[in-house]
C-alpha cells in the first residue's frame, strides 16, 4: 500500500508538473520483492481497479533473484527507477514490446536510448522461478510472462505510466515527482 500511495504522489505530481497529461493506466514495480512473486500491478485509474497483478523479471545486472543496484547508464544491464512514460508497441527482437520513456532526470531519462522495453520473455513463469530459485533477467527491461505481455502492453500503450520502486535512498531524495511536489504542499501551508 505504500509503495502504490507513493506512485500516485508521483503521478499527481507529474500531472500538476505539467510533465505529462491525466494518464489512464498505471503500472507499479515493487523491486524489492523477490523476482519469484508477484511484483508488478496494472491500475486502470479512471475505473479504479485492479487489472493485472503479475510477475516481472530485473536486469541481470540488478541482482539475482533480489534486485538491490540500479542504473541509467548503458551496457549496466540493470534496471531503472523512476516513473517513465508508456509509449508505442513495435515488434522488435524480443517480440512485441512496449517503448517506455523514463521520465525521473538522473534516474531513467536514458531509457530509451537504451532500448529499456517492456516485453515478453520465456524465463518469467513460475515454471522457471520453481526451478530457478528466481526468474531469468532481462538487459534492464521489465520482462513479463510470454502469456500476458500482449495484453498489458495492448491495455497500457500511450495512455498510462510506469512507476518502478526501490528503497534507494539516492533516488528516494533526488526525484522530482517524489519530492518537488511535496515540498511545494508543504511550502503552501
Amino acid at each position: 500500500p505504500t509503495v502504490f500511495e507513493m506512485a500516485l504522489a508521483a503521478v499527481d505530481c507529474a500531472v500538476q508538473s505539467g510533465s505529462i497529461e491525466d494518464p489512464s493506466t498505471l503500472m507499479v514495480i515493487d523491486y524489492s520483492r523477490p523476482s519469484t512473486v508477484k511484483r508488478l500491478w496494472v491500475f486502470d485509474l479512471r475505473e479504479r481497479a485492479l487489472l493485472y497483478e503479475e510477475l516481472v523479471a530485473h536486469g541481470k545486472g540488478s541482482g539475482d533473484n533480489l534486485a538491490t543496484r540500479f542504473s541509467n547508464e548503458p551496457d549496466s544491464n540493470q534496471s531503472s527507477l523512476g516513473l517513465f512514460l508508456t509509449q508505442d508497441a513495435y515488434m522488435g527482437k524480443n517480440g512485441y514490446s512496449l517503448r517506455l520513456r523514463g521520465l525521473d532526470e538522473g534516474f531513467n531519462d536514458r531509457a530509451y536510448d537504451r532500448a529499456i522495453v517492456m516485453h515478453g520473455a520465456d524465463y518469467v513463469s513460475d515454471e522457471f522461478a520453481h526451478a530457478n530459485g528466481r526468474l531469468g533477467r532481462s538487459w534492464g527491461c521489465p520482462a513479463l510472462r510470454e502469456g500476458v505481455a500482449h495484453a498489458i502492453i495492448d491495455r497500457v500503450k500511450g495512455t498510462g505510466l510506469l512507476f518502478a520502486y526501490y528503497p534507494d535512498s539516492e533516488w528516494l531524495t533526488s526525484s522530482r515527482y517524489l519530492n518537488d511536489c511535496a515540498a511545494a504542499r508543504t511550502s503552501r501551508r
